[in-house]
């Protein structure tokens, strides 16, 4: 059998096959191990927002409606570009692991928490005029009220996401998903009653939904920050260089930017359609249909995204 060749410098240079018959099994079982509890804590993270827009559904269709085109608009407005723009740190916190550069582990990710918040401001003043720009768009009022309602309640989430979502590149990047897993689920336990509670208890609605998933995230941030901060498995990676700041800042957006135009058209995509659905005849159950369909469907993509975590880690790792 000929052996095959490998092109450098415009010459054939012939190289041997690496790929042994034990390797796939090898590779299958790291990839496994990352992979579950990763699509577990996915689950988990995007469960949060959908329990509250089911237990605020159980209120009524207008109630349904409203929180349905409040959540599609918030993520085309809002967490598609804090998602987006963390797709950086999984490059810059992911190779300097592999490369053994663990302070700027840490820098990259305290540089993407100082830049979200002024992001984070920016959003929220627009999420404080959803109703009003809702009803510009043809939506009608009564749903436009509701979202708009419940979009400014769910500020809080807004600036817990600037923080979470670096915190979970931070340990994803070192294959920390054990820490991870076991937080998210205890996140989403707590998040179950705190919802129920300012739902139906507190007879606050809609906007209770909203005020639960603000409560959880920031109990999500702090859970990850105690391990960060009192965690032996971070002592290297949790410093801060004060020196490497501006350096990383750029590097963050040089990276950022072009993840986060990728990340929001693959959204917007899906989001819009909600957002149009608003239009049709009948709005209040058009929306409130188109709104289960597509929240059911988003669950199949969550096993490739934590198979793809796995992989993303492994190729650092080895780099």
């Amino acid at each position: 059998m000929e052996e095959p060749f490998l092109l450098l410098d415009e010459q054939l240079v012939p190289c041997k096959a690496t790929w042994k018959s034990g390797q796939v099994t090898v590779e299958l079982k790291k990839v496994s191990s990352l992979a579950a509890p990763m699509a577990a804590v996915t689950i988990a993270q995007y469960l949060l927002p959908v329990i509250s827009v089911m237990v605020a559904g159980h209120n009524g269709e207008l109630q349904l409606s409203g929180v349905a085109l409040a959540t599609s608009f918030t993520n085309v407005s809002g967490f598609s570009i804090l998602f987006g723009l963390a797709g950086a740190l999984e490059t810059l916190c992911g190779q300097a692991y592999g490369a053994k550069q663990y302070e700027k582990i840490g820098t990259y990710a305290y540089s993407a928490m100082v830049l979200n918040i002024p992001i984070c401001v920016l959003i929220s003043i627009l999420w404080i005029y959803i109703e009003k720009l809702l009803i510009s768009l043809g939506q009608d009022p009564d749903i436009s009220r509701v979202a708009g309602s419940y979009a400014f309640w769910l500020i809080p989430a807004l600036f817990a996401h600037a923080f979470f979502i670096p915190l979970t590149r931070f340990l994803l990047a070192q294959g920390l998903v054990l820490p991870l897993l076991y937080s998210t689920l205890t996140t989403l336990l707590f998040h179950i009653p705190v919802c129920w509670a300012f739902v139906s208890a507190f007879s606050l609605g809609s906007n209770g939904a909203a005020m639960a998933i603000g409560i959880s995230f920031w109990f999500y941030v702090v859970i990850l920050s105690c391990y960060v901060r009192f965690s032996s498995s971070c002592d290297k990676t949790r410093v801060f260089v004060s020196s490497d700041f501006v350096s990383c800042i750029r590097q963050f957006f040089h990276f950022g930017v072009p993840s986060a135009a990728m990340v929001c058209l693959e959204w917007w995509l899906f989001e819009l359609l909600i957002l149009c659905s608003g239009l049709l005849p009948n709005p209040k159950l058009e929306t409130s249909v188109l709104s289960i369909c597509l929240t059911t469907a988003s669950l199949h993509y969550v096993i490739p995204a934590g198979v793809a975590a796995a992989v993303r880690y492994d190729l650092n790792f080895q780099t």
